[in-house]
């Protein structure tokens, strides 16, 4: 893989629940490089969302660090990770998560609106990104009018509008049958490795990890070695 954009090290996050902590993350590490595909994986409540999150700028972790395309994340204030948001890292969620009265071309481009580019660039880049996922003829479309597989595809466009170095995908398969579902994480793969990005996708599909660089897997919010995941039998049930 090329240059590492990702690192985290000794990473924690605990909540409160009344009188109980809750150890969401505990003491987890890894990198990713450029042009990387790393799948998360876990069962629900393994600290899979947690995780992106913290790494996305989203959250803030009670302990360890996470360093991303060279910003210190736990030191950073909120501007800066306003800023690392809006031009270093696309996000794609499960539900899609598009403005439902704005057409597909207005939804991939509200991401450079917040950037303020000019309008014949942004015109131009909006529809190079739809024909990218194949949507060049959607662009009127609203999302109601799409499939949920379209409108992933609408997301995903939108995700890469100001052509993020980090792309974080929290189940974006989660909605969609399982033939839409690979013809997604295939995209996105073919999408890592033409750009050179980074993406880290959660998912609990087996056959979509199939599709990733490298799997990491959560259990109760920490990180397994290989040898533990293979002894615990998750290997094949993801």
């Amino acid at each position: 893989m090329g240059e590492e954009l990702v690192r985290v090290e000794a990473l924690g996050r605990d909540y409160r629940s009344g009188e109980r902590v809750v150890h969401a993350l505990r003491d987890v590490s890894f990198s990713a490089g450029r042009g990387e595909l790393v799948a998360v994986r876990g069962r629900s409540g393994a600290g899979k969302t947690t995780l992106l999150n913290l790494v996305g700028g989203l959250d803030r972790p009670t302990s360890g660090q996470i360093r991303v395309a060279g910003l210190d994340m736990t030191s950073a204030g909120a501007r800066e990770l306003a800023e690392l948001r809006r031009s270093k890292i696309g996000f794609v969620f499960q539900s899609f998560g598009l403005i439902p009265i704005l057409s597909a071309a207005e939804n991939v481009g509200v991401p450079m609106r917040l950037v303020k580019r000019p309008r014949a660039e942004r015109d131009e880049r909006v529809a190079m990104l739809l024909e990218l996922v194949g949507l060049g003829g959607q662009a009127a479309q609203r999302p109601y009018e799409l499939s949920g597989g379209q409108q992933q595809r609408v997301a995903l466009a939108r995700a890469l509008a100001n052509d993020p170095p980090l792309l974080i995908a929290d189940e974006p398969t989660g909605q969609l049958d399982s033939e839409t579902g690979r013809e997604i994480m295939e995209l996105l793969r073919a999408l890592v490795r033409s750009r050179g990005m980074t993406a880290l996708v959660a998912t609990h599909d087996p056959s979509l990890m199939e599709l990733a660089n490298r799997v990491l897997t959560l259990r109760d919010g920490r990180l397994l070695s290989e040898e533990e995941v293979v002894a615990a039998g998750l290997a094949a049930a993801g």
